[in-house]
């Protein structure tokens, strides 16, 4: 989240600058990486308190929200929750975490990756049904380490092969990550995942009207299989005045056009 770039429309009081650098020497003294780490306070709700508080932390009035793929739903979700402390919103590579969505990803896509579907569900055998995603969640869990980095690759070796098709493709794969990195990448994606962002399915998009007159841009890439267009489409069309911009080269990661079509629409409305 970002503070709206007009003056006109963002109030901060002279000492922000040094309530900013307070604010900064704030470092988290834990890691999801391990399982000792608490993760019960780590939730949407949670985090939608926190981007409030940091709000009323700096003294800014309203600001510009912006954020992307899982961020996405974020920022919707404070903006629905606080709209009259968001000035605009620019979104990229929307999701809005519904169990659709997540079915779509760790599920239907064996469709188009069997090989690679056959790993990755191979390796929670105790899953039933389409609880493949508790399953690696539980396993994330485990007290034992080997379990959690064996489970944790094998994760990221699925989220690997569904973004193999992504085009101009510039980022590493997930299963490069430093070992620690991985650990809390897999085991916070599980646990948000288990609980369908602890949103009430479908909820995003049915409070879009929430947002009317809250300025929005949806940039989201036409060769994005991680996460459909339809998505994106179906928000815009359910919240007035947001403009959907597809990019038909682009899939769900950073590319040059996406960058560039981000950059276009922050850049309007800094000069508003």
């Amino acid at each position: 989240m970002v503070p709206s770039a007009s003056s006109s429309r963002t109030t901060a009081p002279p000492s922000a600058g040094r309530d900013v650098r307070s604010f900064e020497s704030i470092r988290s003294t834990s890691s999801s990486s391990s399982a000792a780490t608490e993760m019960r306070f780590n939730t949407t709700e949670h985090l939608i308190r926190d981007i409030e508080a940091l709000r009323v932390h700096l003294g800014v009035d309203r600001w510009l929200v912006s954020g992307g793929s899982w961020g996405s739903t974020l920022a919707l979700a404070y903006a629905q929750r606080y709209p009259s402390r968001a000035s605009e919103i620019v979104l990229n590579s929307v999701t809005t975490s519904r169990r659709a969505e997540a079915k779509w990803l760790y599920n239907d896509l064996a469709h188009l990756f069997p090989d690679a579907w056959e790993q990755f569900r191979g390796h929670v055998p105790e899953a039933n049904g389409d609880g493949v995603i508790a399953a690696y969640a539980d396993r994330m869990e485990d007290p034992d380490p080997t379990v959690r980095l064996e489970t944790a690759r094998a994760w990221c070796a699925w989220e690997d092969a569904v973004l193999s098709l992504e085009p101009q493709t510039e980022v590493s794969p997930l299963s490069s990550m430093p070992i620690r990195d991985m650990l809390a990448f897999v085991r916070i994606c599980t646990h948000y995942l288990r609980h369908g962002a602890w949103l009430e399915e479908g909820a995003v998009i049915r409070d879009a009207p929430r947002l009317g007159g809250i300025p929005g841009v949806l940039i989201h890439g036409r060769r994005d299989i991680t996460c459909p267009v339809e998505t994106a489409w179906t928000l815009a069309r359910a919240w007035p005045g947001a403009e959907l911009v597809v990019v038909e080269d682009a899939g769900h990661l950073r590319s040059d056009s996406k960058r560039a079509a981000l950059l276009r629409a922050l850049d309007e409305f800094a000069h508003r």
